[in-house]
């Protein structure tokens, strides 16, 4: 996927540097955070160990908390409506639907 740099080879075998053990650990800190393999990628590119990652991490990681933010309500919302639906005891889905903006 591009996400580390292709490796030596030695004797048909891959061969990383110890680097690359850095490397592995951002990648699995942007996906235990929910980046995408390319948002991943764009957050590694020109990233070494003297490469300071600030605004480009800050921006990338406010905008996924954002884009959480948005999930959490949505799922409250879905919460309620389900909710409403268990304690439903309408005669009709017609009946219910109608009454879905209110108490069933």
């Amino acid at each position: 996927e591009g996400l580390i740099p292709r490796a030596d080879r030695i004797a048909n075998a891959r061969v990383y540097g110890p680097e690359i053990l850095d490397r592995l650990r951002l990648i699995e800190l942007a996906k235990n955070a929910g980046f995408t393999i390319a948002v991943t990628r764009q957050l590694l590119r020109g990233v070494s160990r003297r490469t300071p990652p600030g605004s480009r991490w800050r921006a990338m990681a406010q905008k996924k908390l954002d884009e959480l933010e948005e999930r959490i309500a949505e799922a409250k919302r879905m919460r309620v409506v389900l909710k409403r639906m268990m304690d439903c005891e309408c005669p009709t889905f017609e009946d219910c639907t109608r009454g879905a903006q209110s108490d069933c």
